[in-house]
């Protein structure tokens, strides 16, 4: 199924997506409660932080050609890795709507300063359908320039099986064809390792600005904005970044001791002035 969902699946998008993020918990190693579907028995995110995909890893792009994972990690710019696969009936479109949303509200172009890679884990899947699900969400964005920062992958079982372990992605086929998988992104660095697991389907554009600042380590943004990410922390059960107040105090502390210390030296440079000008004083009257 392509952007343009039926009505019906854009309505329940919200509650879909919800009930895609209570299989699996936010914090790493989460395990499945019981009672679950028995298609989502052992569907799980197994985070990761720091651990690094496998750059050696070869695909075919939405372009036809052969490619290595790692011509997309050149040390210059973060990447959104989506993991599905493209005639996924609706998860994955739900995943990929609601990460192409919350791009659209962020003034940066894919190629530029970000990527963002979809990564098929279903080898019967074709170039030429990866470039139809690519060409649909990027007549949807409407970003000039942004082709060359999208890019959809298919390749081999065993290529795609190694890029989900090496981020705790965990899948299943199901007798029906189709695959069980958790609602989840994830923010990688630009040379190759993991930043950041986003979950759900909904994402919102300042989360996932700060998100890419902070797997672009110092890349991308704004001074200003490196600042108040590292005022700011994720927090897995708000699902976004909140303020941390550790932080904010010690900047605070900070700002009172340089205040403190403006104030005392003008106030000792004022009291020297004024002794040495009564001593000037005392001293013409002498004379």
């Amino acid at each position: 199924m392509t952007l343009a969902l039926p009505f019906l699946v854009k309505s329940l998008r919200t509650a879909f997506a919800a009930a895609a993020v209570a299989c699996v918990a936010s914090g790493a190693g989460a395990q499945i409660n019981n009672g679950v579907p028995k298609e989502l028995e052992g569907i799980d995110i197994i985070e990761k932080p720091d651990g690094r995909l496998p750059l050696e890893a070869k695909f075919v792009d939405d372009q036809g050609r052969e490619v290595r994972l790692g011509d997309y990690f050149t040390g210059e710019r973060p990447i959104v890795l989506q993991l599905g696969y493209n005639r996924c009936p609706m998860l994955c479109n739900l995943v990929l709507n609601g990460t192409f949303d919350a791009l659209k509200e962020i003034d940066w172009v894919p190629g530029e300063q970000y990527e963002l890679l979809s990564v098929s884990v279903d080898p019967t899947e074709t170039a030429a359908l990866a470039k139809a699900k690519k060409e649909s969400y990027l007549a949807e964005f409407e970003r000039p320039g942004a082709g060359k920062g999208v890019h959809f992958l298919t390749g081999a079982e065993l290529m795609s099986r190694a890029v989900a372990d090496s981020v705790g992605f965990t899948y299943r086929l199901q007798e029906n064809g189709e695959y069980s998988h958790a609602a989840v992104i994830m923010l990688i660095t630009p040379d190759g390792r993991v930043s950041r697991y986003m979950y759900g389907a909904r994402f919102e554009p300042k989360d996932l600005r700060m998100a890419l600042i902070e797997a672009g380590e110092g890349r991308i943004g704004t001074t200003l904005e490196r600042f108040i990410l590292w005022c700011h922390m994720y927090d897995p059960n708000a699902r976004g970044y909140v303020l941390q107040a550790r932080r904010v105090m010690s900047i605070g502390g900070a700002v009172t001791v340089v205040v403190l210390a403006i104030g005392l030296g003008l106030f000792w440079r004022a009291e020297i002035r004024k002794t040495k000008s009564k001593g000037g004083s005392e001293a013409a009257t002498v004379n």
